[in-house]
């Protein structure tokens, strides 16, 4: 009998963690060896318990997912990571596919979808939700994103993006500036480029613009 699939979790919200733990470890074939909150907890982990998946959420505070999964691959090359989000825009989908990501899942899957994911990447099978899958295309190259599918949200920058989800969410500048640790003044900053690269000049409309691109809930 093989040995069960190792699995990593990552999440900042540790009910998500312990829901997905019982969940998981209800699977004959499946072990949870470890599940943390940080990005920069998860490397270390990783170099400790060398898990066959790293089960990790792309919106945590701290180092950014994408970079702790190169150190990941670093430190264990037989580590394949999954990307679990809420969002699915291209930015976070065409960084995923930069550093090599096996999966990306959507939290809108069902709970079979995460655990087919699971079983797929581990036997060598990538797996994308089909919000993910329609924005990229395969080729001899492997898996990259489809130019004609590309959004005006590819010009933002990693700050914009997290200034415009705020913005979609509802909060004024002043509580942005102080969930970030930076002033309104660079609040405002950030507001007049997203507004700029995006030619949508009313809160409202921005609102629109990221629900419809995934980067917020409506």
């Amino acid at each position: 009998m093989s040995d069960p699939i190792s699995i990593l979790l990552v999440d900042d919200h540790v009910m998500v963690r312990t829901a997905f733990k019982d969940r998981l470890e209800l699977e004959p074939d499946m072990t949870v060896v470890a599940n943390v909150g940080t990005a920069d907890e998860a490397i270390k982990e990783v170099a400790k318990f060398m898990p066959d998946i790293v089960l990790m959420d792309v919106d945590m505070p701290g180092m950014l997912c994408f970079d702790a999964a190169k150190a990941m691959n670093t430190a264990s090359f037989a580590t394949r990571v999954i990307f679990l989000s809420a969002f699915f825009h291209d930015r976070y989908i065409e960084q995923a596919l930069d550093v090599k990501a096996w999966g990306y899942i959507t939290k809108s899957e069902s709970e079979q979808s995460l655990v087919k994911a699971i079983r797929d990447v581990s036997s060598g099978v990538a797996y994308f939700s089909p919000e993910v899958q329609s924005r990229i295309v395969v080729d001899s190259k492997g898996p990259r994103l489809a130019r004609a599918n590309r959004s005006r949200a590819t010009t933002l920058t990693t700050r914009e993006m997290e200034i415009l989800r705020y913005l979609a969410r509802g909060m004024s500048k002043k509580e942005i500036a102080g969930t970030l640790h930076i002033s309104v003044n660079t609040v405002n900053r950030h507001t007049s480029s997203v507004m700029n690269k995006l030619d949508i000049h009313d809160r409202v409309d921005l609102a629109r613009f990221a629900i419809r691109e995934g980067m917020a809930e409506a």
